[in-house]
């Protein structure tokens, strides 16, 4: 409602008359919205650490999903609508389709032959002639009792990849949701490819190649450094190990979501952060070859599916954003003339 003050021209300004409009304080800074917005997050961060402190890191899929989703509550308490609808049709799908993924990817080398000396021979070819897992493990590996501190280095790297990829997804979701559907699209093009590659080319491990006499003798180092920093989980890690499919490593997609989420932070990163983010792909990929988990023309390949999946995704989404505005240009009316056109006479 409008307020007229009579005032004689060139009087003086009482402000103490004017009418001010009053701000109301932002929902954050009230009290019940201070509440509504980190009362949630620290209770989550309570249980979270209790778990941790009881129980240990959850590393299975099941672990992290269920509690990344209740992060995602735990952050979106003042909009839990949003929370709801987000977990029923965004979350649920998308951690179904990584599940279904563990579930197909046991019967990818049901179709062909298992491939062991062709990454062999590719490795050697990138290695002058040495196989870079063997190289690794005879100048760094010191045996079960004389575990280092770069073994544990290694695997602490290593143990990201049970958690990195839907820690992203629940990061971008909450703090940068514009981006979110683009990750998720990027994430599927590079499970469905790397499938398929499983499917046509299941390519043993070096592990696997030495445990049949293709190899000289090379240690899984994974489970070995596991039982040493986790030993009451020593058993988990076998457990797993022993559902994965261990002929599904061309391409490594632990080296594909490793530089995919790599990728989806870049833009958005200060120079600071860049540097670990860089380095967190190459550490990635020492740490598989050095741990006999796959050879580096894995590794590569792994690389080369996370761009072009991030890449197809990208341009995807930039031509959507541009033919949605091209209707609208279309619906305006054009520009009148500034000058009328003078009909010949």
């Amino acid at each position: 409602m409008a307020v007229a003050v009579n005032r004689a021209p060139g009087a003086p300004v009482d402000q103490s008359s004017e009418p001010r409009p009053v701000l109301a304080p932002p929902e954050s800074r009230s009290p019940l919205g201070f509440v509504q917005r980190w009362a949630g997050v620290a209770a989550y961060v309570a249980l979270l650490t209790a778990w941790i402190f009881a129980r240990g890191l959850p590393v299975t899929r099941w672990g992290v999903a269920i509690w990344l989703m209740a992060g995602i509550v735990a952050f979106t308490l003042h909009d839990l609508r949003r929370a709801i609808l987000g977990l029923a049709l965004e979350w649920f799908p998308f951690i179904a389709f990584l599940f279904l993924y563990d579930i197909a990817r046991t019967f990818a080398d049901k179709l062909r032959p298992t491939n062991i000396g062709a990454p062999i021979d590719g490795d050697r070819l990138l290695g002058a002639g040495h196989v870079p897992t063997i190289w690794l493990q005879h100048h760094l590996w010191h045996g079960t009792q004389d575990v280092r501190w770069y073994d544990y280095g290694a695997w602490g790297v290593y143990m990201t990849y049970f958690f990195a990829t839907l820690l992203v997804a629940a990061a971008l979701w909450v703090f940068a949701y514009h981006r979110f559907r683009r990750y998720v699209a990027a994430v599927g093009v590079l499970t469905i490819t790397g499938f398929a590659t499983y499917v046509l080319f299941p390519a043993a491990p070096p592990w696997y190649a030495s445990s049949h006499g293709a190899l000289p003798p090379s240690e899984r180092l994974t489970g070995i450094v596991w039982s040493h920093a986790l030993p009451s989980f020593s058993t988990l890690m076998r457990h797993g190990q022993a559902l994965a499919n261990p002929v599904a490593a061309m391409p490594s997609l632990h080296a594909g979501f490793t530089l995919l989420v790599t990728l989806s932070l870049w833009k958005s990163a200060r120079w600071w952060a860049r540097i670990p983010l860089a380095a967190y792909p190459l550490l990635m990929g020492l740490t598989l070859v050095y741990f006999a988990e796959h050879y580096v023309v894995d590794i590569l390949a792994g690389w080369l599916y996370a761009v072009v999946a991030f890449v197809a995704v990208e341009r995807f989404a930039a031509r959507r954003a541009r033919a949605r505005t091209k209707p609208a240009l279309r619906l305006s009316p054009p520009p009148l003339p500034l000058l009328a056109r003078e009909e010949p006479t």
